[in-house]
């Protein structure tokens, strides 16, 4: 990193400008337990010159400490930072890690790989464009790689790289190699990737991580580090325009503007926009941000747009293209991860977290659920902590919502529990659906005495009357 070295002493201004315009990758490494997917990270930000003196000091003391590693330097405790998870020498939450080449940026989360800890895992995945799947190369592909590369799949992860770790443990052997990388394709060619990376590391010893191995001549690839610095990820993007109004800001009577994240595409001055569900159409006037004016927005832009015409617009509704409109309904199919002990339960009213809009919600039937280790559908009347299955679901009022595989950001949703407001689930949109395609809902007396009672009492709710429904 000579140049920006030189940068960075010289001209501070330059160095933060070629570091800003870099882009950002956001890389998931997962796997089954003890793969060595924090010393994988660990490996990374040591080879790559990212740790810091006193880094270096704490980890060799606690590596002494805890004694993981037989009192060896223990790069897994750059990322497990919890006293649990160094006194077990496992992983238990997400840990995120930023660090960056030349080349671009990086944010990398070190997901946990025990069964328990799915929902972990599914969360790290929710957010990342690249997933980094370890295989232990002693043990080669298990039930938990197959979990994760399913969840990674489900997920809207396109681009995933198989390292084949601990190839030290095997002498290196290619026909080790070999054999696991032939297992892993034949599991996974039913699953939605469109580009699949192997590469036989050792994280421990640092071979092909950084740097290429020279135990691994007979490897023809590059190295992890070459292909994550290659990969290119633009083309997964949706290049539709959707801006969801996160807040209106109108600190005096001149200035009415819809503050937002562009979830995808590109905005400029002039051009005409539907804002939904109104439908009702206007023109960019100006987009305003912290250091001034701009010509043009594009996706993941934090941005103030103004409208030319006063139309009604607020938190929760979205700026779209008028030729260009998502899906707008109530009713839809998911897939649901399920991240609480409180089994997911038909019919029963949760809040509906879709980006900056919340609605009330229910599932109305549950289609299936999935056995993830062997890829198939049974029937299920309920979801469990870390299950994974598809529901039909109703909610209040409509949703506008592109199917998650078109675009992560706009089809996908969370699940609230309404007393305790904590978040029991996470969802990814399919597809809109018929209004009577799930199943009736069988309502009790007790029901509508309770439902009318609430909405006369807490009106703010906003809890729809199921009497009608």
């Amino acid at each position: 990193m000579t140049t920006e070295n030189t940068l960075l002493q010289t001209d501070i201004e330059g160095y933060l400008k070629l570091h800003e315009n870099k882009d950002m990758l956001r890389i998931l490494t997962c796997g089954s337990v003890d793969d060595g997917k924090s010393t994988l990270i660990g490996r990374l930000l040591f080879d790559s010159k990212m740790i810091f003196e006193d880094q270096m000091a704490a980890i060799e003391k606690d590596s002494k400490r805890f004694n993981t590693t037989d009192e060896a330097f223990d790069l897994a405790l750059l990322v497990d930072g919890l006293q649990s998870e160094r006194e077990q020498g496992i992983t238990i939450d997400v840990a995120y890690r930023y660090f960056a080449t030349e080349q671009r940026k990086f944010i990398i989360a070190d997901t946990p790989g025990h069964e328990q800890y799915t929902r972990n895992m599914a969360t790290g995945a929710s957010t990342s464009d690249l997933a980094i799947i370890l295989i232990d190369a002693r043990h080669g592909v298990q039930v938990q790689t197959r979990r994760h590369s399913y969840i990674c799949s489900q997920l809207g992860i396109k681009h995933v790289i198989i390292a084949i770790n601990k190839m030290d443990a095997v002498d290196y052997d290619q026909g080790v190699y070999q054999s696991i990388k032939k297992d892993y394709r034949e599991f996974a060619k039913d699953l939605a990737y469109t580009d699949v990376r192997f590469v036989p590391i050792s994280a421990l010893k640092g071979d092909n991580v950084v740097n290429e191995s020279t135990h691994m001549t007979w490897y023809p690839g590059s190295t992890l580090l070459k292909l994550l610095n290659t990969v290119s990820v633009e083309q997964d993007k949706s290049e539709s325009f959707r801006f969801q109004v996160q807040y209106v800001n109108r600190p005096n009577l001149d200035f009415r503007g819809f503050c937002g994240t562009l979830a995808s595409g590109e905005i400029r001055v002039g051009d005409t926009v539907a804002a939904l569900p109104s439908g009702k159409e206007s023109k960019i006037k100006s987009i305003v941000t912290f250091d001034g004016e701009l010509e043009k927005a594009v996706a993941g832009q934090a941005v103030t747009l103004t409208l030319t015409d006063e139309i009604d617009v607020s938190r929760g509704d979205m700026l779209v293209r008028p030729h260009d409109k998502p899906n707008s309904s109530a009713h839809f199919e998911a897939d649901v991860v399920w991240m609480t002990e409180e089994a997911l339960c038909v019919d029963r009213e949760y809040a509906i977290k879709h980006g900056s809009k919340a609605v009330y919600g229910y599932a109305d039937a549950i289609n299936y659920k999935v056995d993830i280790n062997h890829l198939t559908q049974h029937p299920a009347q309920q979801l469990a902590l870390n299950e994974m299955g598809n529901c039909h679901f109703s909610v209040t009022e409509p949703l506008q919502f592109d199917p998650y595989d078109n675009n992560r950001d706009t089809g996908a949703f969370i699940i609230i529990d309404r007393l305790t407001n904590v978040t029991v689930g996470a969802g990814m949109i399919r597809k809109a659906i018929d209004a009577g395609k799930g199943k009736k809902r069988e309502i009790s007396e007790f029901e509508l005495e309770m439902n009318a009672l609430v909405r006369k009492h807490f009106p703010h709710w906003g809890v729809k009357d199921i009497s009608k429904a």
